[in-house]
């Protein structure tokens, strides 16, 4: 069950489906994606384009692949990789994930990038 939750989880995008859902805080003035607003806050940086998760794949350097202190991008959602479980998933932070900042375990199964910042 926890596989298949975990999976399901990890097909999230940065969107809201449900019309009456709203996220909370700072970022309630932005309808649906805010993953990409919230991580450039998190690391303090200003440029307005990387609202958009596949702008992170244009900052900083490749990192090949996942690794702790990687930005992880999917097609969109983006999240920073900050451990990783004894069963070896990794544990990434972003907003917007499930409309609220969290960190948890996640499969970076079809992500696109792997950035070193």
């Amino acid at each position: 069950m926890l596989k298949l939750v975990v999976v399901a989880a990890s097909l999230l995008c940065a969107y809201t489906h449900d019309a009456n859902a709203r996220p909370r805080g700072h970022y309630a003035h932005r309808a649906h994606a805010w993953c990409g607003t919230y991580l450039s806050r998190y690391f303090g940086m200003t440029d307005r384009r990387l609202a958009l998760a596949r702008e992170w794949t244009k900052v900083g350097s490749n990192a090949g692949g996942p690794n702790i202190g990687v930005v992880v991008v999917w097609p969109h959602h983006v999240g920073v990789i900050t451990g990783r479980t004894p069963h070896g998933e990794w544990i990434i932070h972003s907003g917007n994930d499930g409309g609220a900042v969290r960190t948890r375990p996640r499969a970076v199964a079809g992500s696109i990038a792997f950035r070193r910042l």
